[in-house]
């Protein structure tokens, strides 16, 4: 399944029928499974991509729903919030949300069940001790500086952070479902049942009659994130029984923490790279102009779950292909991974810049000046879809410690941009610092795959290449 400058032209001889045919077959070749990696491979993509895409127009329209009934002050506090909620839950995670894509097909592949099943289960509680000691001590830091924060913020940021170790719980939990393959018991809690049962909270708490304002949404959020983790948990521990028997548990924490530790800054500066404009562009201006902000990244996520419904179903791959020590079959698939990456994100990029104003309206009239925003803010999310999941597959194949390397590099530099281009450019300036810290997070990752894997991640490249070998190129 290798898309070429020459293989694209050749699908679409015989017309648009003949085309769309054509372009199905390499992924109904991997849902049929014709080898058995692709196979399981191109069953979780497209589960995932399925979840994926439900899960952005659900979150979406909660967000809407959110937005009419808060109102937009409320909703820029709740915006607030939500964030910090998102980017502590994947620090607090100590890295064990993504080591276990490592972790668990090396263990598997050994068969050692000890080690195994102690990791599942020392994952998990290391999450949940970590969310809970930050929680407590945000708590108590947002109470001490309760005097130097707008008061608006200050209820809703206690109570979305007694949510911490749930999420951070679930975090561990949907890294351990898809490295088994169970893509719909990772995803469907976080994507489609999480935000399902805030908005019915919400939407149940405004018909009851109780005041609709960033409290009482932040109160659902801690409510829905305990019931979605306990259900998946439910779940998972029944799955897990199945497939592993009982027995000795082998704990090597000081291995896994080694390995894992650098993956927190991998995963929580992605978070930060992703939305700390949120959080600075609050220092800067009031509420309403955070949710406008907000409301503009969130419809910009209807682009970027491509890249990340892929980093999710490739990262235990690139893993079991390093346990195999198969390097042509790792790149074959990292090609793979980066043209589904890149391409539907650039059909979805141009639809969504055809639709966004009409979006942005859904929240309300103030909004709509938010559509100049999800423009520039494209920018970042091409270049890094143009490289597909670099990331995941530095980390999965022992490399982690350059990757957050990028990463804290590449937070530095989105937060000194914004800083000095906030208060000169408003809105638009936080846009441009982002998708500025986004292309050289892409070129680093592309330069350091290549240098350390030998590995081209870059999209382009390989066209390129194709199109100068043909023997009638000038």
């Amino acid at each position: 399944m290798r898309f070429t400058a020459i293989s694209w032209t050749k699908h679409f001889r015989g017309g648009w029928p003949t085309a769309l045919r054509r372009l199905a077959e390499p992924a109904s070749g991997l849902l049929r499974g014709s080898a058995m990696d692709k196979g399981a491979a191109g069953r979780m993509a497209v589960t995932t991509f399925a979840i994926r895409v439900g899960g952005a127009g659900l979150a979406y329209l909660s967000q809407i729903v959110l937005a009419r009934l808060l109102g937009a002050h409320d909703y820029g506090i709740y915006s607030v919030a939500w964030t910090f909620l998102i980017i502590l839950g994947a620090m607090m995670c100590g890295g064990f949300s993504s080591s276990v894509s490592r972790f668990i097909p090396q263990y598997l592949q050994k068969n050692d069940l000890d080690g195994l099943r102690g990791f599942l289960r020392v994952s998990r509680q290391v999450a949940v001790v970590l969310a809970t000691l930050a929680a407590v001590v945000g708590i108590a830091l947002v109470f001490l500086l309760r005097t130097e924060i707008d008061s608006g913020y200050v209820q809703p940021l206690i109570v979305v952070l007694i949510a911490l170790p749930f999420f951070s719980f679930g975090q561990v939990q949907d890294g351990i479902a898809r490295s088994f393959d169970w893509p719909s018991l990772a995803m469907a809690p976080t994507y489609i049942w999480r935000p399902l049962v805030i908005l019915s909270l919400i939407v149940l708490a405004a018909f009851a009659g109780w005041q609709t304002d960033a409290l009482t949404a932040t109160l659902a959020v801690v409510l829905a994130t305990l019931l979605v983790a306990l259900y998946q948990h439910f779940h998972l521990h029944t799955r897990l029984a199945e497939k592993i028997p009982s027995g000795p548990r082998r704990t090597e924490l000081k291995y896994w923490l080694a390995v894992s530790m650098p993956m927190v800054l991998v995963e929580g500066t992605l978070q930060l790279i992703t939305s700390a404009d949120v959080i600075m562009v609050s220092f800067f201006h009031d509420p309403d102009e955070v949710a406008v902000y907000f409301a503009a990244s969130k419809t910009l996520a209807l682009v970027h779950f491509v890249y990340f419904a892929v980093r999710a179903a490739s990262a235990h791959r690139f893993s079991g292909y390093l346990q195999n020590d198969d390097r042509e079959g790792l790149a074959t698939y990292m090609r793979q991974a980066t043209q589904w990456t890149f391409w539907p994100s650039v059909a979805a990029g141009a639809g969504l810049l055809l639709v966004a104003p009409l979006l942005l309206r859904m929240f309300g009239s103030e909004f709509a000046s938010g559509y100049p925003l999800i423009a520039l803010l494209m920018i970042g999310v091409l270049a890094r879809a143009s490289i597909g999941p670099a990331d995941a597959l530095l980390t999965m194949t022992g490399h982690q410690k350059s990757c957050a390397a990028i990463y804290s590099a590449t937070f530095l530099l989105n937060i000194v941009l914004n800083l000095i281009l906030i208060p000169l450019l408003g809105l638009a300036g936080a846009a441009i610092a982002t998708s500025c810290a986004i292309l050289f997070e892409a070129t680093a990752l592309a330069l350091t795959a290549k240098r350390k894997l030998d590995i081209t991640t870059f999209v382009l490249l390989p066209l390129i290449s194709t199109i100068r070998d043909r023997p009638d190129a000038p």
